[in-house]
């Protein structure tokens, strides 16, 4: 446990040392090509496959992870539904600069790695990134809560003192429980500047893309990340609202929400969608 606070602690600093105007974070390069991308998606959700990682677990040993309930995604309260602390972060290639914020993984480990392990597969969502590249090419840093799921009955606590472990994993899709695609506009967000937190993508679960299009308006206007799953806009020009949003995800699928965010719209607020991912 403690080498997976250190790390954690390691991360965090990372986090903090790359802030940038209105909120926004830089994250280091991950600069695989889009099909390259796509490559996990695929070979996972598709074929079923389980792929080797490794694991820690840090926070709480029945936390969410952060001590705030919230990771370099930018979600919050991941202790609440529909996250339920089933929470992870991901290595590079498992965040992807932010792209693999909201997507749902099964995990496993199996006796054979330590007796406590049950074997039994439990979905994570991933919420927050961690930058350690010697833990292998794919590498899962969970919270306490879903580090102790994959123990047998009542050596939860017996598990998580193994600290690091030899797991399984494989991409699933996403099930937010009836849920719609949400934005939650971001604090500071004005005619000038516009910035979007996009979460509960149902199915695939993560974002690749955002547009908005203005009231009145015949095309869309692509966002760029800005950090974790928030993405933003600094159009030049006083924004006309309702806005349209679009969003497509990792597998390619498109979502329209036409004028999901109102007249009148105000920052720290969230607009649902009447849609979802199928």
């Amino acid at each position: 446990m403690a080498a997976a606070i250190s790390l954690k602690v390691v991360a965090l600093a990372a986090l903090l040392s790359v802030l940038a105007p209105h909120g926004a974070r830089a994250q280091p390069g991950y600069n695989a090509s889009e099909p390259e991308r796509r490559v996990l998606y695929s070979s996972t959700t598709k074929n079923g496959r389980w792929l080797p990682a490794r694991a820690t677990w840090y926070g709480r040993p029945n936390g969410a992870g952060p001590d705030n309930s919230g990771g370099a995604c930018g979600y919050s309260k991941t202790n609440l539904p529909p996250f339920n602390s089933m929470t992870s972060c991901g290595n590079l290639p498992i965040f992807k600069d932010g792209k693999g914020c909201g997507s749902c993984y099964q995990i496993k480990c199996v006796s054979k790695n330590n007796p406590a392990c049950s074997g039994q597969p439990k979905t994570i969502i991933i919420t927050d990134v961690n930058y350690n590249g010697k833990m292998g090419p794919y590498y899962f840093d969970l919270s306490g809560t879903a580090f102790g799921s994959m123990a047998r009955p009542g050596l939860n606590d017996k598990l998580r003192r193994a600290g690091i472990i030899d797991i399984q994993f494989r991409r699933v899709p996403c099930n937010y429980k009836g849920l719609p695609v949400t934005f939650y506009v971001q604090g500071g967000s004005n005619p000038f500047y516009f910035a979007v937190l996009v979460k509960y993508a149902g199915s695939d679960g993560a974002v690749v893309q955002v547009d908005l299009k203005e009231a009145n308006s015949g095309s869309w206007t692509p966002l760029r990340e800005s950090w974790g799953a928030v993405w933003r806009l600094d159009p030049g020009h006083p924004l006309r609202a309702p806005f349209s949003m679009r969003v497509r995800s990792d597998s390619g699928k498109v979502l329209v929400a036409y004028n999901v965010i109102p007249r009148g719209w105000k920052g720290n607020t969230e607009y649902r969608a009447i849609t979802q991912f199928n």
